[in-house]
């Protein structure tokens, strides 16, 4: 407020968002140049759509006072030439976006909007969790935006985590900025604490066959309470995902993650709303993200990086709520306990394995041997769960040659062990795959079975024409090749003699001679004796010819 830039850093579900829309509103009362329809006073840039849709819902609570400023939404998964005929038609005076779409917005000048002239106006950019955006490769983006953007502005960085890319923003594109550290009432100065001070955090040493059972056996227990469960992958959250459905019966299941397009609004505005429920998720759910009432944060996976251990437990506990989280870890990862304390200022407490728990796989392999979309999805699940956890950033405690892969292939109950690099020259006797071809396994949908049939029968015919114009390039090939080599000395002697050279005509006509002859030979006319003997004794010919030119 006091036109200064700042970077602010305060633990999760704080209220940083109010921090920057209430001073964008001010700013923009104060200007002494009213803003016209076109020109662009604010920008909010966040890493991803349900984040921006969050900010934009808050912001329009405040704009409803306000109806000479105009706001406008620009995320990834809408037609793009709409969002420009809407700006054209009803201004954006505050602009929410995503990078890539804004970049993009940017760029199409031919379409009729010239966004680098609307933004000459601009007061205040925001970069709403800041680390994130740089984690999640948005660094290009930003640097084409912030060249698009005028120099004299007010910026600020919100983050509940300052790294060090973070740092390296601060310096590019901050003016000497005010640091801001918020601490929750109750906290001494000098802790360091990240996670809210009400949020109850519990980890559980489980194996990995272990694992999913357990966590079925928890859903179970806590059926009317509203959940959110984070997977590492996409593949992840596709395939236990679907399980759940089958597995928790009277309860809401939904499933969110970075690869849906045009479901994840819709799908993400619902779950909000409902008073409890489960939402299995991949870290996009993991920042900023404010959902009522959450009762529980189950982290399936550990996150790739210890930030975004607290950004996840963050969805709960917010704004003085209870709340509670619990990590599963495999027994070789329990030294993730003490570097958590250490790393993140996140202590945590154990909660010993459940009791009495029913054995669930059995009925999880079924559902992949009566459906191949099941079996499918759970060899692309544990392909590329093996893949994220060769990249976690905390490489000495989640270390890919510790993983015990028949354990792992047993918790995801898969039918046979998938071909991948990681697994390549290694048995594993501990893990027994089923007796059936699992290529005979049918998809339960019959339009998606006939259409793999017909694949299948398709690539058979390939196959069986491939074979046969194999064998006809492989039995032609060495005629072929000679015959053309054969030509190409007619050719060169040809061309010889037209310039002059000694070779006669009765030259000519031996080298003609050996091409009749391997003509023959390759038609079985004559042996391979005969061949040799006729073409040893034109050899002698020629050269006889060639030493009485030299002689002459």
């Amino acid at each position: 407020m006091s036109n200064k830039d700042v970077a602010a850093e305060a633990v999760t579900g704080s209220g940083k968002t109010l921090a920057f829309v209430i001073p964008i509103l001010e700013i923009l009362l104060r200007r002494e140049e009213k803003l016209k329809k076109m020109q662009v006073g604010a920008i909010v840039i966040t890493p991803t759509r349900e984040l921006a849709v969050q900010i934009n819902e808050v912001l329009s609570y405040f704009t409803k006072q306000f109806p000479q400023f105009s706001q406008i939404l620009l995320i990834g998964g809408r037609n793009p030439i709409e969002d420009i005929e809407k700006f054209k038609e009803q201004g954006g005076n505050i602009i929410i976006a995503t990078p890539g779409r804004l970049e993009d917005m940017f760029r199409r000048k031919a379409d009729g909007l010239d966004l680098a002239s609307c933004v000459k106006s601009l007061d205040v950019l925001v970069l709403d969790e800041a680390d994130r955006l740089l984690d999640m490769g948005f660094e290009a983006s930003l640097n084409t935006i912030l060249d698009f953007l005028p120099k004299q502005r007010r910026t600020g960085l919100f983050s509940a985590t300052q790294t060090q890319e973070v740092e390296n923003l601060v310096r590019a594109g901050l003016r000497n900025p005010v640091r801001i550290s918020v601490k929750e009432k109750g906290v001494a100065a000098s802790s360091t604490q990240k996670t809210p001070t009400r949020l109850e955090n519990y980890y559980m040493i489980c194996k990995s066959d272990e694992k999913f059972n357990q966590l079925v056996h928890f859903l179970r227990q806590h059926k009317q309470e509203k959940h959110l469960i984070f997977f590492s992958t996409c593949a992840c959250v596709e395939y236990y995902g679907k399980a759940l459905e089958c597995l928790v019966k009277n309860v809401k299941i939904m499933c969110i993650h970075g690869k849906m397009k045009h479901k994840r609004n819709k799908i993400f505005t619902e779950f909000r709303q409902l008073p409890s429920g489960i939402l299995v998720c991949t870290d996009v759910m993991a920042r900023g993200i404010d959902i009522p009432e959450v009762n529980w944060v189950l982290q399936y996976d550990p996150p790739s990086s210890a930030s975004a251990f607290v950004h996840r437990c963050g969805r709960t506990a917010r704004i003085g709520h209870l709340g509670s989280a619990l990590v599963f870890l495999l027994p070789m990862e329990e030294s993730y306990v003490n570097f958590l304390s250490i790393n993140q200022k996140c202590p945590m407490q154990e909660m010993k394995p459940l009791k009495n728990v029913v054995d669930v796989l059995p009925k999880l392999k079924s559902m992949a041997l009566s459906d191949r979309a099941m079996f499918e999805k759970g060899m692309k699940a544990f392909v590329s769960c093996v893949q994220a956890y060769a990249k976690h950033e905390c490489n000495l405690i989640f270390r890919i040659k510790d993983l015990d892969f028949a354990s792992l292939a047993r918790g995801f109950a898969l039918l046979r062990m998938p071909k991948m690099p990681e697994l390549k020259g290694k048995c594993f006797p501990d893990f027994a795959p089923i007796s059936i071809d699992t290529d005979s396994i049918p998809f339960k949908d019959k339009n998606r079975e006939k259409q793999r049939q017909k694949l299948l029968e398709q690539k058979r015919k390939e196959r069986l024409e491939n074979e046969g114009k194999r064998k006809f390039i492989r039995n032609k090939a060495w005629s072929k090749q000679k015959a053309k080599k054969e030509k190409k000395k007619q050719i060169t002697m040809k061309r010889r003699r037209e310039e002059g050279s000694n070779i006669e005509d009765e030259e000519m006509e031996e080298l003609l001679n050996d091409t009749r002859l391997l003509k023959r030979l390759k038609k079985g006319k004559i042996s391979e004796e005969e061949f040799e003997k006729k073409l040893m004794s034109s050899e002698k010919k020629i050269k006889a010819v060639s030493n009485s030119e030299s002689e002459d």
